[in-house]
């Protein structure tokens, strides 16, 4: 019988291949998204992406999607404060199971086990210790699509800022890049792909630079097919 999981859904590529392990899978069955979102400003906390656009993902993924939100310039005891209240809620649903998409930042995954194991809740994590070239190599072979909506322009030109994920990008990234952006090089936002019903429309708008970082506006795209 399958375990119910609730799943930590960034919008990135890292969520979304994680999500698909489990979603092919047995073992569990995903109960819904969970994501955090910035008050005010109305957009997932550190990709910057816009509200609107991760409630089509969810839409088009077939999940039910819950909103920690959580004020701009987030205290950690805050942060923490809003996330157990959210992972108590499901608990006491039977939900025990986290799923994350971290790959092999070790010091990342003790914080989460340590946050969950309070709750009385395990953390999954179906990504980690695979290579990340072996991972981009598969995201692009799978099918899905993402572009780029927050990077580090001490690690990465801006250039590659709204770039779409395909096997270009990943052959332009500096040698000293993670593959995966796993050292917070860059965050994306997926909006096509297997585990999706249909695309997420999206066009790039305004690149800005902000609290050092550079962001891609995505913009949904309401444009009907031609």
């Amino acid at each position: 019988m399958a375990l119910p999981l609730v799943f930590a859904w960034s919008g990135g590529k890292d969520s979304a291949m994680a999500l698909h392990c489990l979603l092919r899978g047995a073992a569990f069955e995903v109960a819904g998204l969970l994501t955090t979102v910035t008050e005010g400003y109305e957009r997932i906390s550190m990709h910057g992406v816009r509200r609107e656009l991760l409630q089509q993902q969810a839409a088009s993924i077939g999940l039910p999607l819950e909103e920690v939100r959580i004020p701009p310039h987030c205290p950690n005891s805050i942060y923490e404060l809003r996330m157990e209240e959210a992972m108590l809620r499901y608990r006491d649903r039977g939900v025990l199971h986290v799923g994350f998409g971290d790959i092999f930042l070790r010091d990342l995954r003790a914080y989460r086990e340590e946050n969950l194991a309070r709750a009385g809740m395990s953390a999954i994590f179906p990504l980690w210790d695979v290579d990340t070239r072996e991972l981009a190599g598969r995201f692009v072979t799978d099918g899905f699509r993402a572009r780029t909506a927050c990077i580090d322009p001490r690690k990465l030109d801006r250039s590659f800022a709204g770039r779409e994920l395909d096997a270009d990008f990943f052959r332009d990234l500096p040698v000293e890049v993670d593959p995966c952006g796993e050292n917070g090089e860059f965050h994306t936002f997926v909006f096509s792909g297997p585990i999706f019903r249909s695309p997420v429309r999206v066009v790039t708008g305004q690149i800005v630079e902000r609290d050092s970082f550079v962001f891609c506006d995505l913009l949904p795209d309401s444009q009907e097919e031609k």
